[in-house]
C-alpha cells in the first residue's frame, strides 16, 4: 500500500487513544483504562485522536458485524432502494429482511449497530476538539491546530450526515454537549452545514496523505448537504467551484477516470475521480484483515472461488434499466421493464444459455455478474452454479466489490472465512458531483448545462477502452481479453437541445435515471428516492414487478410518511430514560 494513504492499521492503534470507548450512553464518563485529557493535550496526542476519528470511518471498531456498519450502505442504500436483493437464503442474516420489505421495527439489531457506529465516530471527533482546546499555548502552531479542527469537523459532519439520512430525528452532540436532546429534524442540517463550511474554509487544498480530507472534499460534501435540503442555488454555486477548481488531496485536478471500470478496483484507487474515500488495505505487513473492506465480506458469489456468501444480488429491475435504444443508445426512461433483459432463472447450470442480445449500456457488465458474461478475469459467470438460492435472490451477483484473479495476492486477504479486499469505499466521487450539479442546474432552469454534465458521464461510458470484452480463450481467462465486446453495447449522448426541448421535469427524470445507472450498487439509491419524493411510487412499483421473479419480497410495501426513515433503535430510547422515567429520545412517526 502506498505511503501516501492513511494506513488503517495506524488508525486502529490510534483509536485506542480515544477518551470515550464505545459506550452504552452518549454522555457517560470516559471508560476505565482510557487516557486522560491532560495526557493527550499535546500535538502528538491530538493527532492520535484524529487518526482514531478516521479509524471509525469503516465502522469496524465497535464489535458489530462490519457489513451492517459499512459506510458503503449496501443494506440501507441498495437493498432498501430496489437496486439489490439481500440475497443468499432467507434464514441467513434474516435481520436484513425487514429492510428489504420495510417491515423493520425498532428492536432490529442492525439499527443499533448502525446508530452506534455513527455516534462512535462522533464521539471521537468531539474528543479531538475538546482536547485540542486544552493544548497549552505555544505547543501547537496555529496552522496545525486549524487543520486538525477542520479535519475533525469534516468527519463529524460526515458521521452526522449518515445518521441524518438514515434515522432522520437524531440528537446533536458536540464537544460542549451536556444534555441529550433531539432537536427537530430540520435543525440538524444547519449544524452539518456549519461543520462542512468550517472545513471548506480551513482545510488545506493539499494534504500529506491521500486518505486525508482536503478543502475540496469539504466543498463537495457541503454541496451535497445543500442538495438534501433542496437549497439549489447554494448547491449550484459550490458545485461550480468544485468542478472548475477542485482537486484531490495529492493535487490531481478532479475529473472522470477514462475507463469506467478503473473507478472501483484497488489497482487504480485514489485516482482523480476520488473526492472522499474510506481507505482500505490488505497484505500491508500488519496481518490484520480488519484493515480490509470487510463491509463486503458477505457479497461474493457462493459455491465459487470466493467461498462466501452470496449476498447483495442485483435486481432484475436494475438490470433492465441498462437497456438502451438500438438506434440512439439512449436509456429507456419510462418503459425499461418491458421486454426485460434475458436471465437464466430456472435454467439448469448444465443447460445451454445464450445471454441477452439487445443493446445495452456497457456499465451493466461492470456492475452486475450475469450468466455467460466474463466475470472480471475469473471466467464466464456460470449462473445458478454461483447462487445459493436463485428463486429467492435472483440470477445475478454484484461486481464492483470484486477483486481480480490476476492481482489477488496483492489486493485480497484470504486469511478469514471470507475475503477482504483493498477496494476503497468511495463516499463521493466526481461523477457523483457532476450529477448532483446537473440536478442543481436543472432546478435553476439551466437545462443545457445540466445536459452537458450528463453527457460527460455518458461520453466516458461510451469510451470503448472501458468496455468489457470477450476472453481470448474462454478456457483460460487469465490469458486476457479479445477485441470483441462481451455484449451488444450501444450508448449515446443526448443531442443538443434535448433537455431544453423536454422541459424541467422530464430533464430531471433523465438526470435521476442517469444517476441510478452510473452509481448503481454504490449505496446511494434509497436516499436519492427519499429526497426526490418518489420513493413510495417507485418502490411499490418495484415490489409489484420484482416479486413475480423472486420469492424474497412478495410482502414488500413502502408506506409514505413513515418509511422515509428507519426507526430509532429501541435500545437507545430505553437507555435515554431519565430519573423521572421519561425517555429523552423520541421514536420516529409510525414506529410506536
Amino acid at each position: 500500500m502506498k505511503n501516501s494513504t492513511i494506513k488503517p492499521a495506524i488508525l486502529l492503534l490510534a483509536a485506542a487513544l480515544s477518551l470515550n470507548a464505545c459506550k452504552e450512553a452518549f454522555l457517560e464518563q470516559p471508560a476505565i483504562g482510557s487516557l486522560s485529557e491532560d495526557v493527550l493535550a499535546t500535538e502528538s496526542g491530538v493527532n492520535g485522536l484524529l487518526l482514531g476519528a478516521y479509524g471509525a470511518l469503516d465502522g469496524s471498531a465497535i464489535g458489530f458485524d462490519p457489513w451492517v456498519t459499512t459506510p458503503m450502505n449496501w443494506i440501507f442504500g441498495d437493498v432498501a432502494g430496489a437496486d439489490a436483493h439481500k440475497g443468499a437464503v432467507g434464514g441467513d442474516q434474516s435481520s436484513i429482511n425487514g429492510v428489504a420489505n420495510f417491515s423493520i421495527d425498532a428492536s432490529n439489531g442492525i439499527l443499533n449497530a448502525k446508530w452506534t457506529a455513527g455516534y462512535e465516530g462522533i464521539t471521537r471527533t468531539n474528543d479531538v476538539l475538546k482536547v485540542l482546546a486544552q493544548v497549552p499555548e505555544g505547543e501547537i502552531d496555529e496552522a496545525a491546530a486549524q487543520r486538525i479542527a477542520a479535519e475533525a469537523r469534516f468527519l463529524r459532519a460526515h458521521y452526522y450526515f449518515e445518521l441524518r439520512k438514515i434515522f432522520g430525528n437524531i440528537p446533536w452532540i458536540d464537544e460542549q454537549t451536556t444534555e441529550l436532546r433531539q432537536p427537530n429534524q430540520a435543525a440538524i442540517w444547519p449544524k452539518i452545514e456549519e461543520d462542512f463550511q468550517y472545513a471548506f474554509n480551513n482545510l488545506p487544498a493539499i494534504q500529506s496523505q491521500a486518505g486525508r480530507v482536503n478543502k475540496w472534499a469539504a466543498a463537495a460534501y457541503l454541496g451535497k448537504t445543500y442538495l438534501y435540503q433542496s437549497k439549489y442555488p447554494e448547491a449550484k454555486a459550490i458545485f461550480d467551484q468544485v468542478i472548475t477548481e477542485g482537486h484531490t488531496a495529492d493535487g490531481q485536478p478532479y475529473g472522470l477516470v477514462d475507463e469506467y471500470y478503473k473507478v472501483f478496483y484497488a489497482e487504480w484507487k485514489n485516482h482523480r475521480e476520488s473526492v472522499f474515500a474510506v481507505q482500505m488495505a490488505v497484505n500491508d505487513g500488519t496481518n490484520d484483515i480488519t484493515n480490509a473492506n470487510n463491509g463486503n465480506m458477505l457479497n461474493f458469489p457462493f459455491y465459487s472461488p470466493f467461498r462466501c456468501c452470496g449476498f447483495y444480488q442485483p435486481t432484475q429491475d436494475l438490470v433492465n434499466s441498462f437497456k438502451t435504444d438500438a438506434t440512439t443508445g439512449l436509456p429507456q426512461l419510462t418503459n425499461y421493464n418491458q421486454d426485460p433483459v434475458k436471465n437464466d432463472m430456472r435454467i439448469a447450470a448444465d443447460a445451454s444459455f445464450t445471454p441477452y442480445t439487445g443493446s445495452l449500456d456497457p456499465r451493466l457488465d461492470w456492475t452486475v455478474g450475469r450468466r455467460g458474461v466474463p466475470y472480471l478475469d475469473w471466467g464466464h459467470h456460470p449462473g445458478v452454479a454461483w447462487l445459493r438460492d436463485q428463486a429467492y435472490g435472483g440470477p445475478y451477483n454484484s461486481k464492483k466489490n470484486i477483486y481480480w484473479q490476476a492481482t489477488q495476492e496483492q489486493y485480497a486477504d484470504q486469511s478469514s472465512w471470507a475475503p477482504g479486499t483493498a477496494n476503497n469505499v468511495m463516499i463521493i466521487r466526481f461523477a457523483d458531483v457532476l450529477l448532483m450539479a446537473a440536478e442543481a442546474e436543472a432546478e435553476a432552469g439551466s437545462l443545457e448545462k445540466a445536459q452537458s454534465y450528463v453527457n460527460l458521464i455518458r461520453a466516458r461510458a461510451a469510451n470503448p477502452a472501458g468496455w468489457l470484452y470477450a476472453y481470448k480463450d474462454a478456457q483460460h481467462p487469465l490469458d486476457g481479453f479479445s477485441n470483441t465486446p462481451a455484449a451488444n453495447y450501444r450508448i449515446g449522448q443526448y443531442p443538443t437541445g434535448t433537455f431544453a426541448g423536454w422541459g424541467k421535469e422530464r430533464a430531471k427524470a433523465a438526470i435521476y435515471f442517469e444517476r441510478r445507472i452510473e452509481l448503481a450498487m454504490e449505496g446511494h439509491r434509497f436516499f436519492d428516492l427519499v429526497r426526490w419524493g418518489n420513493a413510495a411510487q417507485l418502490l411499490n412499483d418495484f415490489f409489484a414487478y420484482e416479486s413475480t421473479i423472486t420469492t424474497d419480497i412478495g410482502d414488500g410495501h413502502f408506506q409514505s410518511n413513515k418509511n422515509e426513515y428507519f426507526p430509532i433503535p429501541q435500545i437507545q430510547i430505553d437507555r435515554s430514560i431519565d430519573a423521572s422515567g421519561n425517555a429523552t429520545l423520541i421514536q420516529n412517526p409510525g414506529y410506536n
